[in-house]
């Protein structure tokens, strides 16, 4: 069985802190120019993840990924055209 992750988006200071934001998750983007960095970390520890961060001198600010909370079926969405026609009717 997997387990459930989300996403939290970790605004720095200073790039070196980096190692220290590794810890507290599976680190998959840190973005120099923008000063961020996107973690993956269990579900039920996210409340706690992220005020261990936010207590920490160089965070800006911690926010969590909405995508868990996004519906991902769609109800009446339409088919695509192209594949309902047969184009290979020659062949």
């Amino acid at each position: 069985m997997r387990t459930k992750r989300q996403g939290l988006i970790v605004y720095f200071q200073h790039m070196k802190n980096i190692r220290q934001i590794k810890k507290h998750g599976h680190l998959i983007h840190a973005s120099k120019k923008m000063k961020y960095a996107l973690l993956y970390v269990n579900q039920e520890d996210i409340e706690f993840k992220m005020e261990k961060l936010e207590r920490l001198p160089f965070v800006s600010r911690v926010v969590p990924s909405y995508k868990p909370d996004v519906r991902t079926e769609y109800e009446g969405a339409k088919p695509d055209k192209a594949k309902q026609y047969d184009y290979k009717m020659g062949i």
